[in-house]
């Protein structure tokens, strides 16, 4: 047709149009940036460039940074508080023990103490001793009585004289093969022959129900007797040696009036506190008691178990 061109005609554009102007661009790049570098490497020059963008881009650094510093320092201190969380449960734990043993080595003193004086008594004492333990006690105001941890097994029998490291406490009254029951000095029933040390004057210590009173009726009024004398053990009756503690006087009342006067004492055994005691033990055969008697060993004719001695 008039007017048209045939198909692949000259007026087609190139698809690489300059493509010659692209190079030699791309090569003048290249060869600027190998003279800024040797130019920089030799002489410095772009150091003030640098600082500037150094400056220019710092606040993108920051920005781009902060995030990653706290979650660093979060975990840095969330980390350490559990640190001081679990050191400060473990110092809590540690105290406590330390302070639990503490109480136990304040208790295991006080009881070697006690022990020790135990011992001392036991030197001084002709017969053989065993040391026992309280296990329960009975402070009924019509009994005052004990039980002990160690019974006929052990070399402990009925009758036998039990002590503290203070003083006399009372006698066995009951001794079964691994227990046994006796009396305190301060029950009713009990009776102990007492002497004063500063004079020699016998007599017998009642017990009436209190763990701090004694009381001496058969005192007469002209009895040289006081206030704070020391009334030991006199041994007759063969149940409690002679000489030891049993209690101190605390009040002398006398009366024109009766004949006898009104004497109390305190006991030196520490009856409502001691612990660890100590049997006097003998032989069985000591005090024999006849076949058939109806009769126990530590009673007397009235039927009062560890009665009068």
């Amino acid at each position: 047709m008039p007017g048209e061109q045939p198909f692949g005609s000259g007026n087609i554009k190139p698809l690489f149009q300059k493509s010659e102007s692209l190079t030699l661009r791309l090569l003048l790049l290249g060869a600027l940036s190998i003279a800024l570098i040797i130019l920089d490497h030799h002489q410095h020059q772009l150091n003030h460039l640098r600082s500037a963008l150094s400056v220019a881009v710092y606040p993108v650094q920051v920005a781009v940074n902060t995030p990653f510093q706290v979650a660093h320092w979060a975990d840095a201190e969330l980390s350490s508080r559990q640190r001081l969380l679990r050191a400060n449960r473990e110092l809590r734990a540690q105290s406590l023990q330390l302070q639990s043993r503490l109480q136990r080595m304040q208790s295991l003193e006080a009881e070697n103490a006690h022990l020790r004086a135990l011992l001392g008594s036991a030197r001084q004492l002709p017969a053989r001793v065993v040391v026992a333990q309280i296990m329960r006690v009975d402070l009924d105001p019509y009994r005052h009585e004990v039980t002990l941890n160690r019974g006929t097994r052990q070399g402990v029998h009925t009758g036998e004289a039990l002590i503290d490291s203070h003083g006399i406490m009372g006698q066995v009254i009951h001794a079964g093969p691994l227990t046994s029951k006796a009396l305190l000095i301060t029950d009713p029933s009990h009776s102990i022959p007492v002497e004063d040390v500063r004079n020699g004057l016998r007599s017998i210590a009642r017990g009436d129900g209190d763990t701090n009173t004694l009381s001496l009726p058969y005192i007469p009024n002209n009895a040289d007797i006081k206030t704070g004398d020391l009334l030991v053990s006199s041994g007759l009756g063969g149940r409690f040696p002679r000489g030891y503690p049993v209690g101190r006087v605390s009040r002398v009342v006398r009366n024109p009036h009766n004949r006898f006067a009104k004497v109390t004492a305190v006991p030196l055994a520490h009856l409502d506190r001691s612990r660890e005691v100590l049997v006097i033990t003998r032989k069985p055969a000591a005090h024999p008691v006849p076949p058939g008697s109806g009769k126990k060993a530590g009673t007397t004719g009235s039927g009062n178990p560890g009665g009068k001695s």
